[in-house]
């Protein structure tokens, strides 16, 4: 995937999170992503901090969903090691 199609996915995820947040969930839950400090709008950013940014975003985002039932709780642990697996490659 290319940078910019990596920032596109982010914004739409973002744009996600954001619906979740305007219909009532917890903004805790967005704790891990909101602490990276990169966001869609930071394009100086490095692709792997894009591609980590979307890993911890969907991480945030399924938490959401598994609460309510509406995915597996396997889901958050799936994006959760892969996030982690992404930030090695960063640090």
């Amino acid at each position: 995937m290319y940078k910019d199609e990596m920032i596109h996915l982010h914004q739409l995820l973002l744009c996600l999170c954001k619906f979740l947040e305007d219909s009532g969930a917890p903004k805790h839950h967005f704790n891990d992503y909101v602490s990276l400090g990169i966001s869609p709008y930071h394009i100086h950013k490095r692709k792997v901090e894009h591609k980590y940014a979307i890993y911890v975003l969907s991480k945030c985002i399924s938490s959401v969903l598994a609460e309510h039932g509406s995915i597996p709780k396997s889901t958050v642990e799936k994006f959760e090691e892969i996030a982690r697996k992404c930030r090695e490659d960063i640090y």
